[in-house]
């Protein structure tokens, strides 16, 4: 997906930074839990590298082609993803839990030995506050659509991962954030797909999110013959 229109000196840092790059079928947002099972070899030296290091690796949405073997098309926007717990196996595979740092914009790509690499900068996102009334309008409407769902059996979560974003919206519902950070919150209990979710990581700024959020929710609202 391109990049939305920006003036360069607001795109964020002007520090390009070489990263080690970790392409998937789907994106990371900032604050969101990734959990990883790494058995490629590229793959492999990229987490002999970034835990030797203490180093965070980008992750960026594969918009055409597969995880697997390289010859994929990458997205420009990805987020960096910081490693909080990793495990090397006897057999060389690695098991890697990490989370979501900040939003970095793709400069360049760079060759892919040993690892995907690329120049990299912070992209943070511009000022926009989001009003308290449309926050908790927001996620009541969520928790409503959320019920819904679990009526019709259509949830798509175990009864423990519901109960965690249950918890996760009434923190969000009675707790003030900074906007940025807030709405990258909302945005990863959000029923949404790939493509949607790359829209809510390249959106410029909160109340912006908070229109995509709205955008996914008439879908949601759709499919579960509530509008």
């Amino acid at each position: 997906m391109p990049l939305p229109d920006q003036d360069p000196e607001r795109a964020g840092s002007d520090v390009a930074r070489e990263r080690a790059m970790f392409p998937l079928g789907s994106p990371l947002l900032p604050g969101a839990v990734l959990p990883l099972h790494i058995f490629e070899p590229r793959y492999r030296a990229l987490a002999r590298r970034c835990t030797s290091n203490d180093d965070p690796f980008g992750v960026v949405m594969i918009e055409r082609g597969s995880e697997v073997g390289g010859g994929d098309v990458r997205a420009d926007v990805g987020c960096l993803a910081n490693i909080a717990q990793h495990q090397e196996l006897p057999d060389g595979r690695w098991v890697m839990l990490a989370t979501g740092d900040r939003r970095i914009r793709i400069l360049e790509w760079l060759a892919d030995d040993p690892y995907p690499r690329a120049l990299a900068c912070d992209w943070p996102d511009d000022p926009a506050e989001v009003p308290a009334q449309e926050r908790k309008a927001t996620v009541a409407r969520l928790r409503r659509l959320r019920a819904r769902a679990s009526e019709i059996g259509a949830l798509g979560v175990t009864a423990a991962e519901s109960a965690a974003i249950d918890d996760q919206l009434a923190k969000l519902a009675a707790e003030p954030a900074e906007a940025s950070a807030w709405s990258f919150q909302l945005a990863s209990l959000v029923p949404a797909g790939p493509f949607d979710r790359h829209s809510l990581l390249c959106a410029p700024d909160p109340a912006s999110r908070m229109d995509v959020i709205g955008e996914i929710l008439d879908g949601v609202e759709e499919l579960l013959g509530e509008r």
